[in-house]
């Protein structure tokens, strides 16, 4: 046990002992302040042992006033979406930037969230007012849904009563851990979307790719959960635990007519689709003899005879790519609490959890590039080559002894694809007492500690295997070898079993693991027990003090294949430790007068030490909450925060790796090229010119004889390399402002609205930084603030052996400081109650939107500030409309009986920056295009009914998505959303109408 941890479990323990001798004193002086606390939780349910929980502040006085705007989503609505992971109901909040972790290839599936579109670490998790993990650590798949009593959503700053993580805001799970009986929670959902003939349609179908149509019902996705509860002990312990499993099925690139192939899109000409030699006809070159550097391909039409290699046999390179992944998530946990007497409630709760997802990509030889520079070897008098085949390769040689270097790429049509997989576990734990200490202070002290470990394993097949199979396992191949036939000459195919021996044993392991131990203790008061309270208030001064130890760690491991493929260090260990000490006031200044109903003013400070920086920081707010009349209340906020890198920054700038870069991408110094095959197969290419200006170039290193060179070029299979890492970060400086206003008018008994002006600033920002920024940077300004991230290779290139951790020939990247960004807009809520009488029920309007005004900065100081909203592409990625809402309206019957709620979902347009009119957003006259540059405005309509069967059986129907709108149109989507499905996934709903049945049973 690590000795951190040993100490969380001291201290609690001790603080148990130090409070118990006091408890029976404390008791009869707790019986007021706790009945208050009763009244406020009466309507859910909670008992004595329950702390109040308030969101944006330490000190929990029910039913104070909000200085902060907080967005809640309650059980009620969560079933309502059928959602069988929580990110999916976050993901739909016009405040939230979607994610969806389970829905792209390149993601490591854990679910995390991101406000105002500022990133995970800038966003803080809890858990009944307790971090759930470590930052960008954590997966908040693993909190049960059907336990969450509510998500509060704090979306102003909360640095300065949470930590300096809180800079966006703070999304907080209050669960219900009060929870008494046996319930069965069943949801059951799945996609039934028709599949039109749509422009994705019908381009892949004029490359003779496959297209998916007519109504198809897949992707279903199952969640059960069992939970269970009782009190014991006269009321004073109450104990609960749940199990949860999660399963959903593959639903592929090719089952969706949107995605039926990646579009492509140059300028404004014709779509076009990606397309790859890997083929299930082969491509085979020769690199050597009187052949070399033709190209050949299986004759479909003629087995076991090669014919020129044309466009016409070029595959669709991601048909299996998934759109939703395969994958089994299983969650267990429990809480426990146990009231010792009012002056002590110990507390416990422990989640658990364990997912497995897979991205499937087809079965491959791939290129020889890929390994190296040595070709592949083929024999001449291979078995498996016809006398046609072996001419065309080794021409005189032909069945003789004699080999021949060649090119070879095949996908095979008889073989499973390979996976990708994914493995990701965690474990939290967190426990503490609290409890009262006379009429006036209250404290809880406790810790948590989080585990996570996110495990990713992927391979190559063995290269010197793949030389002995193809050749049918000549004498001296390795023990095991199973022939393949890639020619074309077979009618019994072993390739599964020969493919499988070329993976073992192949598959690498990079390994991530996060801990997470904090400590921390609360005490506050009610300072009006001694009189301290302004004479125009009833309610005395509010006080909390809060300290708090943290440790982060994050130890990285790579396997030898890992390394083999990627480069890198073997292992790396970080971790950062921080005190922090906060102190909180709640000052009513006016209660209740005929001339105020309320004023009040609130603050808190925080200091601040982190292990990795010399510096002592300091975070503070001040808020003012003022209500001239009980019908308006007008608030105001502003916080300032320090935030040090995490250790997964810290990580990402210091620890360096290689890697290939996608071979869409090319060296801006080099020509531009276009590709075509002629008649006999052979590559026909014609040169442009560079995308970099010749200054822009020379501003890389490179000599200007150069320029435009072909040489520059990089390999066709492996692209251009990157490394990422070898930076130094510092810590940045946020300023969080709100200011806004609430109305509950009394001529209108149950409307409530708020609307809240944001404002968040971000000084020496911290952020990941592809090649795309330095190279962007490099061709708009040719400063070296940019063009010093190419590192050439004496020759000009910028292309290197990855494995062999190269000090030139490459581009760089990794998370580095970036000056300035912000994030602007306003938020408004409202909800509303209409009683209809006895006999026909209640209706509730919910309606929450967001008007985002300014999403970007100004990433360098001698760039222009630039302003994303309703933009995308570019360095704005898909960024956020300019206003998104929902708006939810529900019946309900007499009695509760019946339920019908329609939701409406509401996301503004895009448009492409080509189109922006704004140089700082990349536009340039004579470039706009006049096809695919506007997403219009999409709506999207959500209907759930609900049946309360009998007392004890709950049966509810939901449709999302009614309509089966399809996604937007969106060619080269993967340079703006790491997606291939021609679209923006996270966004827009790409697998169409989704329809749910899901049960509550109590037994």
């Amino acid at each position: 046990m690590r000795p951190i941890f040993q100490k969380l479990l001291h201290t609690t323990c001790l603080a148990g002992l130090v409070v118990l001798p006091v408890a029976a004193h404390a008791e009869d002086d707790s019986i007021t302040s706790k009945s208050a606390a009763q009244s406020s939780d009466s309507d859910d349910g909670s008992s004595s042992t329950d702390a109040i929980i308030v969101t944006g502040s330490l000190i929990s006085r029910p039913n104070a006033a909000a200085a902060a705007p907080v967005l809640s989503v309650t059980n009620e609505a969560i079933k309502a979406q059928a959602a069988v992971n929580i990110e999916e109901v976050l993901n739909r909040l016009p405040q939230v930037a979607p994610d969806s972790q389970q829905g792209y290839q390149d993601s490591d599936g854990r679910q995390r969230i991101k406000l105002r579109n500022l990133g995970f670490e800038r966003t803080l998790v809890l858990v009944d007012g307790k971090r759930l993990g470590t930052m960008n650590g954590e997966d908040v798949g693993m909190i049960p849904t059907a336990l969450v009593k509510r998500v509060d959503v704090l979306t102003g700053g909360a640095s300065a009563v949470y930590g300096s993580d809180a800079i966006a805001g703070v999304v907080n799970f209050v669960m219900d851990n009060n929870f008494e009986g046996l319930q069965l929670n069943a949801n059951y959902n799945f996609y039934l979307h028709n599949n039109r003939n749509g422009t994705a349609a019908k381009t892949a179908k004029s490359y003779g790719f496959d297209s998916a149509s007519g109504l198809s019902a897949d992707g279903g996705r199952s969640d059960i959960s069992l939970i269970g509860g009782t009190k014991l002990l006269d009321g004073r312990m109450h104990v609960q635990g749940y199990i949860d499993y999660r399963k959903a099925s593959l639903v592929r690139y090719s089952d969706r007519s949107t995605s039926a192939c990646q579009l492509t899109q140059t300028g404004d000409g014709d779509l076009g689709c990606t397309t790859s030699t890997y083929n299930e006809q082969g491509y085979f070159s020769p690199t050597t003899g009187d052949n070399a550097g033709t190209v050949y391909a299986n004759d479909p039409s003629n087995p076991g005879s090669f014919t020129p290699y044309s466009s016409d046999y070029a595959a669709n390179p991601y048909d299996g790519y998934s759109l939703q992944r395969a994958n089994q998530r299983l969650n267990a946990g429990g809480f426990m609490t146990f009231e010792i007497s009012p002056a002590a409630t110990v507390y416990f709760n422990g989640m658990w959890f364990r997912d497995k997802s897979s991205n499937p990509y087809p079965a491959r030889i791939y290129s020889y590039t890929a390994y190296g520079s040595t070709p592949y070897t083929i024999n001449c008098d291979n078995s498996y080559l016809s006398s046609q085949q072996a001419t065309a390769l080794c021409g005189s040689a032909a069945g003789t002894s004699q080999s021949v270097s060649s090119e070879v790429r095949y996908r095979f049509s008889d073989v499973a694809d390979q996976d990708d997989k994914y493995l990701n576990s965690g474990i939290r734990l967190s426990s503490g007492v609290r409890g009262d200490l006379g009429h006036t202070w209250t404290y809880d002290v406790g810790g948590v500690w989080a585990r996570n470990r996110n495990e990713y394993m992927w391979a190559y097949p063995n290269y010197d295997r793949i030389n002995q199979a193809i050749n049918g396992c000549p004498d001296g191949s390795d023990s095991g070898c199973i022939p393949i036939d890639i020619f074309g000459n077979t009618t019994t195919s072993t390739n599964q079993a020969a493919f499988d021996w070329l993976l073992d044993g192949q598959y690498g392991h990079y390994t991530n693991l996060s801990n997470l131990y904090d400590l921390s203790g609360t005490v506050q008061a009610d300072l009006g027990s001694y009189g301290i309270q302004s004479p125009w208030a009833s309610t005395g001064v509010g006080l909390a003090f809060n300290v708090e130890y943290r440790e982060d760690h994050l130890d990285v491991t790579k396997d030898a294949n890992w390394i083999e493929y990627n480069g890198g260090d073997a292992e790396a260990h970080y971790s950062q430790a921080a005190w922090e000490g906060m102190v909180e006031l709640q000052v009513p200044i006016v209660e209740d007068k005929p001339w105020a109903r309320t004023l009040q003013f609130n603050g808190a400070y925080r200091l601040s030490k982190y292990t990795s920086n010399p510096s002592l920081f300091s975070t503070f707010k001040t808020e003012a909450i003022w209500s001239p009349i009980s019908d308006i209340t007008l608030r105001a906020s502003f916080n300032r925060a320090q935030r040090a890198p995490t250790v997964v920054e810290q990580y990402q700038a210091e620890a360096t790796s290689y890697g290939n870069i996608d071979t869409s991408f090319n060296d801006p110094c080099a020509p531009t090229v276009t590709t075509t095959y002629d008649a006999s197969g052979n590559p026909v290419t014609s040169y442009g010119e560079p995308a970099a200006s010749l200054e822009a170039c020379e501003a890389t290193g490179l000599d200007a004889s150069l320029y435009g060179s072909t040489t520059l070029l990089c390999p066709d299979e492996t692209g251009c390399t990157y490394k990422s890492g070898g930076y130094t970060v510092d810590p940045e400086t946020a300023y969080t402002k709100t200011l806004g206003m609430v109305l509950t008018p009394s001529f209108l008994p149950g409307l409530s609205l708020s609307v809240d002006r944001f404002f968040i600033d971000l000084d020496n920002a911290i952020g990941y930084n592809d090649y795309t920024y330095f190279t962007n940077g490099c061709i708009a300004t040719g400063s070296d603030f940019f063009c010093s991230a190419f590192v050439r290779n004496a020759d000009g290139t910028l292309y290197s052996d990855a494995s062999s951790n190269p000090s030139t020939g490459y581009i760089r990247q990794g998370t580095t400081n970036y000056y300035k960004s912000k994030s602007h807009g306003w938020d408004i809520q409202a909800q509303y109650r209409v009683d209809l009488g006895a006999k026909a029920g209640r209706l509730d309007f919910d309606f929450a939107g967001s008007l985002t005004t300014l999403a970007g900065g100004q990433d360098s100081p001698i760039l222009a500030k630039y302003n994303c909203v309703g933009y995308y592409g570019g360095s704005c990625g898909q960024l956020i409309p300019k206003w998104m809402h929902q708006f939810r309206t529900t019946w309900t019957g007499p009695d509760d009986q019946v339920t019908v709620s329609l939701n409406w979902r509401f996301i503004g347009p895009l448009t492409n920056v080509t189109n922006s009119g704004k140089t700082s957003l990349g536009w340039s006259e004579g470039n706009e295009r006049s096809t695919y540059y506007h997403i219009p405005s999409y709506n999207y309509f959500d209907l759930a009914v609900g049946f309360r069967v009998a007392k004890s059986f709950g049966l509810r129907f939901s449709v999302n998505n009614l309509f089966d709108k399809d996604p937007p149109v969106i060619p080269n989507s993967y340079s703006y959303a790491l997606s291939r499905n021609n679209t923006l996934g996270a966004r827009y709903d790409s697998l169409g109408r989704q329809v749910a049945i899901s049960t509550t049973v109590d037994f």
